[in-house]
């Protein structure tokens, strides 16, 4: 009976521990003092990497277009079977290099993929089932349509055609995954202010006109790279209403009743945000403590006024330093100012698991474009959203490769940013340039990948859905853990959704801090979790996640996790 009695103390204790370190708060004790290393991965990608996106089965897919002539991929055989002769002709023949490939994250190595259009400056999204969606790009691909996957491990998958059209030309447009019926809007593109929808359900689908863009057109100011609105920035908010930003200016959009609900003040300050000025944006992490209804925008950087035709001339202005945040929800919509280290333009934002932002690639001076920019960022920075105003950003160690204009960077389930690409040159060009093509791809690895984090990080991730192909929105799951020791009160369990990366964009990223209910101790340094699931699609869309357990500012390998609407009874 005594032993009976010390075994409920002890599950008692057990169980208040873990409901006190579910339901903490989430900031992290471990500070980012060290300043991360940089890995060689491989010295030749094939392609460059303008365009990248993670696949829940564990590749990445590369590509960059088929007007840039020759890659650093040559083929013996074109895709239509026919054999490259292996002579000078074949080095003004675009079809015997590869223009895509597919990287293997565990095997460090690529395989070509058929990818023959001019895909260059293009957008794309994932869909529920893990097919990706590339839209657009330049003379022949400015209206097609292409997918890739769903792929299985060991399988030779690889790019098709969609018989369907976009409706408009879409060059420099920007994609988001939309909550309902797995679908994606399209929006912009150089001479297209209209948004439409893929997939297609019919050929002749209409493109819907949106002011908005016309509004934000600099005209000349751009120069031949446009005027200073493509690529416009695309958030989806939880309340099923897009933000779009575009050059300066931003607003609140209902698609689906083609109305502005809400226009937003102008960030301050001179200059551009948008391309051909390339800023960069996130969504900061999205919280169940506040229902995750509090939704953050955060822009970075970009280009002064002038910057474009300055650059023609051989003059490289100096980008922006400042960055804005504003609460896209509610009622309170202000722009609150903040500077990073230095000035930054044609960068890339990561989140990473810990909920901190990584600043990384892009150059100081100039803007977007062939031969535009000046003075690589090396550096790349830390930003804590948690700390206090002047605090929150720091300097992490620095790379040797340049990446300029086409480079990009994600976010892989270990917790490091693979970083590909930069060619500021119209073709594929290796001597006598100030920035040549760049094939190599690296790794970031940010110090709570140290081994010394070992004993407070949680292996063996797994994640238990009862048998089903995934867990619907609301419902409880099951994620279990080895941990050497008793979980942190900072553990925190983080969604994140993979996005599609060119361009200094990184469309479709999201991060959720989910909701922990409780921990049980298991055996041996066991731990069951029971975590709750997003509400809705607003708050997720249907898809493929990344799911880490974050204890003490030190995160595990993520294990994928798909979240789904409830089947109808």
């Amino acid at each position: 009976m005594e032993k009976h009695s010390q075994a409920l103390i002890i599950s008692a204790a057990l169980l208040l521990h873990c409901l006190i370190s579910c339901r903490a708060r989430t900031a992290s004790p471990h500070s980012a003092e060290r300043k991360g290393t940089w890995k060689l991965l491989l010295n030749n990608t094939g392609v460059v990497g303008v365009h990248m996106v993670l696949t829940h089965w564990n590749t990445v897919i590369l590509f960059d277009r088929s007007g840039s002539g020759q890659s650093g991929y040559q083929l013996r055989h074109r895709f239509n079977g026919t054999r490259c002769k292996g002579t000078r002709d074949d080095l003004s023949d675009s079809t015997c290099y590869a223009h895509s490939v597919e990287y293997s994250i565990s095997n460090n190595s690529v395989r070509h993929l058929n990818l023959m259009s001019d895909t260059f400056s293009s957008s794309g999204s994932i869909l529920s089932d893990g097919r990706i969606v590339q839209s657009g790009g330049f003379g022949d691909a400015s209206r097609r349509i292409h997918y890739i996957g769903p792929c299985k491990s060991g399988d030779s998958c690889d790019w098709s055609v969609d018989k369907k059209h976009l409706s408009e030309n879409r060059w420099y447009a920007s994609s988001q995954i939309l909550p309902a019926n797995d679908r994606i809007i399209v929006v912009g593109g150089r001479g297209s202010f209209t948004y439409e929808f893929v997939p297609k359900m019919s050929t002749n689908e209409k493109a819907f006109h949106l002011p908005f863009l016309q509004q934000t057109n600099d005209g000349n100011e751009g120069g031949n790279e446009g005027g200073n609105n493509l690529y416009p920035i695309v958030h989806l908010s939880s309340d099923g209403n897009l933000f779009i930003f575009a050059n300066r200016d931003s607003i609140l959009f209902n698609y689906k009743q083609n109305k502005v609900v809400k226009k937003f003040p102008r960030i301050p300050g001179l200059g551009s945000r948008s391309y051909p000025s390339t800023g960069s944006s996130v969504i900061l992490p999205l919280d169940h403590k506040d229902g995750f209804q509090k939704v953050e925008v955060m822009i970075c950087g970009g280009a002064t006024t002038g910057a474009n035709a300055a650059a023609q001339q051989g003059n490289f202005l100096t980008g922006l330093s400042s960055c804005g945040r504003m609460v896209i929800t509610g009622n309170k919509n202000q722009w609150k100012m903040e500077n990073m280290p230095g000035p930054r333009l044609m960068h890339d934002i990561v989140l990473l698991p810990t909920g901190h932002v990584l600043i990384i690639n892009g150059a100081k001076r100039g803007c977007a474009g062939w031969n535009n920019a000046a003075t690589p960022a090396l550096e790349p920075y830390l930003y804590n959203p948690k700390k206090t105003l002047g605090r929150r950003f720091s300097v992490l160690k620095s790379t040797k490769i340049a990446r300029m204009y086409d480079s990009s960077a994600i976010l892989v389930p270990d917790g490091s940013v693979l970083v590909a690409g930069s060619n500021p040159n119209n073709q594929y060009t290796y001597k006598n340039v100030s920035h040549p093509t760049e094939l190599r791809l690296q790794a970031f690895v940010p110090d709570y990948m140290g081994r010394e984090y070992s004993h407070q990080r949680p292996h063996n991730v797994s994640i238990h859905t009862n048998g089903k192909e995934g867990i619907a929105y609301g419902n409880e799951f099951l994620v279990r853990f080895l941990l050497g020791s008793k979980p942190s009160k900072y553990m925190a369990f983080i969604a994140y959704a993979p996005p599609f990366t060119t361009h200094s964009l990184s469309m479709n990223q999201r991060m959720l801090r989910l909701r922990c209910t409780r921990i049980i101790s298991d055996a041996k340094g066991w731990w069951n979790a029971t975590v709750e699931a997003p509400p809705s699609a607003n708050v997720a869309p249907t898809g493929f996640y990344l799911l880490s357990v974050v204890n003490d500012g030190i995160p595990s390998i993520s294990e994928w996790v798909k979240f789904i609407q409830a089947a109808s009874t």
